[in-house]
């Protein structure tokens, strides 16, 4: 009997889900607020989805935006947030993942992403949790603005 692939342990994520990352890059790229979408380490055999985010659409005090997505055929994942300010982070991240912190879905709050909240989604759909995130990104895009 062979063992199964290290990638499966109980507490792992698994392997990349490749098709879904694909997916979700295709309605990226669509989207107003991104400037440009790379795949790591390839668009052959991605493992990471980096998203540039139009730093235009920030006030100045953002230098730039990204999104960091990884997604797994467990239908784990994890969506990293990161808003750079004159060398500080803001950030945040979405996760759905095995942990000792929470539970498997989670939330890790600005301003650093060290404080973790349990979440809840309506749907765990890849393309329902981009709308989730990108409309908590617009949000946050509009409290800039508003507290200029």
């Amino acid at each position: 009997m062979s063992q199964p692939p290290e990638d499966s342990a109980p507490h792992s994520t698994g392997p990349p889900d490749r098709q879904t990352l694909r997916l979700l890059e295709r309605h990226l790229t669509s989207d107003s607020l991104v400037a440009e979408t790379v795949f790591d380490p390839d668009a052959y055999e991605p493992r990471l989805l980096r998203v540039l985010l139009d730093a235009g659409q920030y006030p100045d005090s953002v230098t730039a935006a990204r999104l960091e997505i990884r997604w797994f055929t467990t239908g784990d994942f994890s969506v990293h947030y990161v808003e750079e300010h004159d060398g500080a982070h803001w950030e945040c991240r979405w996760d759905r993942h095995p942990n000792m912190h929470n539970t498997r879905l989670h939330f890790h709050e600005p301003p650093s992403a060290t404080e973790t909240t349990d979440l809840e989604l309506p749907s765990l759909h890849p393309l329902d949790v981009y709308a989730t995130v990108l409309t908590a990104i617009e949000q946050r895009i509009e409290t800039l603005w508003s507290s200029l």
